[in-house]
């Protein structure tokens, strides 16, 4: 009996040890697809690409941009917001680890190795005869590409909730505590426009003190997550966006880019309305023509109010007594933006330091040069 009992301990110990003892980091030099010095870092989640390397995916926006993601679960949460050009997703084959068209690969889902921020692993394979091998030793199922992103589409809000409860639980008391002790505690988040970014600014800059990838992700989440958020509860007056708005323009969720929110309030049948952008650049293109983005019951006639957010103070004012700046070198998350300020003495500063090109009041504001920002 005690030989049994222990064969049968010794065999679900194998099993574990052999279900762990899959990789999911780099063994070579990583494709790596983005540009910058946060190329290194997803720009959903922020995790390191290359030590998620054989579960990662790199794709193209609907505008051009390159994205490498840790999983498919975070390029799934991409395409749920920005869009992704479908002709170009590639994902990395977990055994020769170069990067291949993910129409064309095989998955293994929901194997014994741990999912990439996801409960349910998705790892792929070029030959179908890999994934067979990588699924009689770790189990699973094999689909094909469409049939993983459905699945983690379906998982998106389980999975999402599952891992936010453990980042408050663990990772932001963590991430606090390291940001308190040994960082610059003028980091202000709401300077980037992604969690790779700021990841980027805190290693090569100095930003804290020397942090291993595990402290630096836990800083980053906090920095992101939380005190991006908590500090602007301080502003008054600022822009209110609920968390499940999207730019009826680009689709992006706009509570994500609480720096650069901006608001149009209108009156329909004696309801007020309102709808949220994420940059002047794109609410200004929905004011100029709002049927161009779908079926809007509106007009000019029937905007009653319009808000943005002062760059400097984050604070919402009057969008129509606004001073802009245009031609800068600070980008929002739609690229070049029309900068707004309550002071034309503060757009004059933001002028000079960031080489705008003019300063411009709402009314001046034409629709030719908005769209001219995009070029």
């Amino acid at each position: 009996m005690k030989k049994l009992l222990f064969l049968f301990l010794f065999s679900a110990l194998f099993i574990n040890l052999n279900a762990t003892s899959f990789s999911k980091k780099a063994t070579v030099e990583p494709e790596l697809t983005q540009k910058g010095e946060e190329k290194h870092w997803c720009p959903v989640c922020g995790m390191h690409i290359e030590s998620f390397y054989k579960t990662s995916h790199a794709a193209k926006l609907e505008n051009g941009t390159n994205r490498q993601y840790c999983s498919i679960r975070c390029l799934a949460k991409d395409k749920e917001e920005y869009g992704i050009d479908n002709n170009h997703i590639q994902v990395v084959d977990a055994k020769t680890q170069k990067l291949i068209n993910a129409k064309e690969a095989f998955y293994v889902v929901g194997s014994k190795v741990k999912g990439t921020m996801a409960i349910k692993s998705k790892i792929a394979f070029e030959k179908e005869e890999d994934a067979k091998e990588f699924k009689k030793k770790y189990k699973g199922e094999i689909v094909s590409f469409q049939e993983a992103l459905k699945k983690a589409q379906e998982d998106l809000k389980t999975d999402t909730k599952k891992f936010k409860n453990k980042k408050i639980k663990k990772v932001y008391p963590k991430g606090k505590k390291i940001f308190e002790k040994l960082c610059n505690q003028d980091i202000d988040p709401t300077n980037y426009l992604e969690i790779n970014e700021l990841k980027a600014d805190i290693k090569n800059n100095n930003l804290c003190k020397k942090l291993d990838e595990k402290k630096l992700q836990a800083v980053a989440l906090y920095l992101w997550e939380v005190k991006r958020f908590g500090s602007l509860d301080s502003i008054k007056n600022r822009v209110i966006v609920e968390e499940g708005e999207k730019c009826p323009v680009c689709g992006m969720f706009v509570a994500k880019y609480p720096r650069w929110a901006a608001q149009i309030f209108y009156k329909h049948d004696d309801h007020e309305h309102k709808f949220s952008f994420d940059g002047v650049k794109d609410l200004m293109k929905f004011y100029f023509n709002p049927q161009k983005w779908g079926d809007y019951p509106v007009n000019k006639s029937m905007i009653k109010k319009i808000l943005v957010t002062d760059y400097y103070s984050q604070e919402g004012i009057d969008g129509t007594k606004a001073f802009y700046v245009i031609g800068s070198d600070v980008y929002g998350p739609m690229g070049n933006e029309l900068i707004p300020f309550e002071k034309e003495e503060d757009a004059k500063t933001f002028k000079k330091d960031h080489v705008g090109k003019k300063i411009l009041h709402f009314k001046d504001i034409k629709e030719n040069e908005v769209y001219k920002l995009d070029e």
